[in-house]
């Protein structure tokens, strides 16, 4: 195994408990994600629910294993949805991961995740754009892509761990993943992965499948990572092209086993 810093539960063992328990994650996620973020769960091995409404948003959080939430579209009742299942998770002891897609582009959506803030979210993960804009700072990013690199978003990340008590996760080239205290870096995965579209929303509802079956939402957040890291970089060895991979990618998720995890993931202390 690469993992050259001691963590309370390695990936793979992470990835074999989630597979057991087959959490129930609630996911509000954007539209253009809900089909590939569901998928990716399904393949990784947990159970996704799109629950968004604000009718039930909140009721449904206090049944599912962990919520996650994407505001790449944003809408008044989506927010309402959020909000409601945000406060419901954070009150019955719940994790919560919160993708603060392209927060700063808007007043509205400066806002709403301002809002979403208050309500203590266990796992933030985002671009290095969007995690330097949230620590305050002035960043390079373009709608929803990142014009920093992760490298340059590493103290902030600190920053904000350090600030709200939470893990900070900035995803890229390499992933970086912190807790305020203990920093970690995750190699591999493709560069084919930006070019299809949703995997980083994906990616956060699957910190929230592994955030759902450990008490430890730092360990959980580096095996999800480092799960998609080792799927993206064997997948993109037969893919020939961004139509091919997405399937490719699917399939090697699924195929990942606690034991080839552990074998191909690197990560390494930041």
């Amino acid at each position: 195994m690469h993992t050259t810093m001691p963590l309370g539960q390695t990936p793979g063992q992470l990835l074999t408990a989630m597979r057991a328990k087959n959490p129930l994650v609630q996911n509000i996620t954007n539209f253009v994600a809900m089909n590939i973020a569901a998928n990716v769960m399904l393949a990784a091995g947990a159970s996704p629910a799109m629950v968004h409404t604000k009718e039930e948003a909140g009721e449904f959080a206090r049944i599912a294993a962990a919520l996650t939430i994407n505001i790449g579209t944003l809408s008044p009742d989506f927010l309402a949805g959020m909000k409601a299942a945000a406060a419901a998770a954070t009150d019955a002891g719940r994790p919560w991961v919160l993708d603060p897609v392209a927060h700063y582009a808007t007043a509205y959506r400066r806002t709403a995740l301002n809002e979403l803030m208050e309500l203590k979210p266990t796992v933030i993960r985002g671009n290095a754009s969007e995690i330097i804009a949230l620590a305050g700072s002035q960043s390079s990013g373009h709608g929803v892509d990142s014009g920093d690199s992760v490298i340059a978003a590493e103290g902030s990340a600190i920053a904000i761990a350090q600030r709200k008590a939470c893990v900070v996760a900035v995803t890229g080239e390499v992933d970086f993943v912190t807790d305020g205290g203990r920093s970690v870096r995750i190699l591999g995965g493709s560069a084919l992965m930006p070019r299809v579209t949703a995997l980083g929303c994906s990616l956060t509802c699957l910190v929230g499948a592994f955030a759902a079956s450990t008490d430890k939402p730092f360990e959980a957040t580096v095996a999800a990572l480092a799960m998609f890291a080792v799927a993206g970089e064997e997948a993109a060895v037969t893919a020939s092209g961004p139509g091919f991979f997405s399937p490719i990618f699917l399939d090697r998720l699924a195929a990942l086993t606690g034991e080839s995890l552990d074998a191909q993931a690197r990560t390494v202390p930041a």
